[in-house]
Parts: C-alpha cells; sequence; structure tokens
C-alpha cells in the first residue's frame, strides 16, 4: 500500500519550466511510478513512468525530450521536470503506482494521488 500527494503545479508561461513533486507513504520502492495528465474533456493520459530502483524511463512522444522522470527512494519521493512546456502541456497531473513490471496504461496502476493543476499561459 501506498498514498501519493502531488505538489508543485501552477501557473507557468509557454516555454518556461515547473517541477512536480509525488511525495509517497508506504513501501514506495515496491513500486514503478507513473505520471499521467488529464485536461478537460479528454482522457487521462500517459506521460512517462520510472522502474523501481529509477535506472529506466520511458516517456510518451509528446513529452519526450522535454520532461524528465526521477525519483529519490530515500525521500520517498518521484519529481516530473517539466522543460519547454507548451500550451498544449495544460492539464491535471497525477502521480501513480503499479507492482507491475511495466505501465503505460491507466488501468495498470492501483494507487494515485489526488492531482496538481499545471496550466501553461501564452
Amino acid at each position: 500500500q501506498v498514498q501519493l500527494v502531488e505538489s508543485g503545479g501552477g501557473l507557468v508561461q509557454a516555454g518556461g519550466s515547473l517541477r512536480l513533486s509525488c511525495a509517497a507513504s508506504g513501501a514506495f520502492s515496491n513500486y514503478r511510478m507513473g505520471w499521467f495528465r488529464q485536461a478537460p474533456g479528454k482522457e487521462r493520459e500517459f506521460v512517462g513512468t520510472i522502474n523501481r530502483s529509477g535506472g529506466t524511463t520511458y516517456y510518451a512522444d509528446s513529452v519526450k525530450g522535454r520532461f524528465t522522470i526521477s525519483r529519490d527512494n530515500a525521500k520517498n519521493t518521484v519529481y516530473l521536470q517539466m522543460n519547454n512546456l507548451k500550451l498544449e502541456d495544460t492539464a491535471v497531473y497525477f502521480c501513480a503506482a503499479t507492482g507491475q513490471a511495466w505501465g503505460l496504461r491507466v488501468e495498470l496502476y492501483d494507487y494515485w494521488g489526488q492531482g496538481t493543476q499545471v496550466t501553461v499561459s501564452s
């Protein structure tokens, strides 16, 4: 079991950067972590994932080269560094945890945070 709380969202100008954090309680290091986002009227979509040790990451094509996921298991925290933000990045961002070996889909994740709003302005 793990509880997740996202933070770091806010308003940022297009081209700017933002760093999201997801603080976890429980057996954090036992879980692969994912970041997802959901814009109004759209389904929740995959952003990226990082394995339990932090040695492997995978990103959606829409954010590849701009976003970076990292984790610090000693601090029970996973991060999403977002650079060169675009208007279409505006969404509620969620972190999630799964015991699965791989996790590119929403349905594979067992635990979710409440989300943090990221708004990119022109």
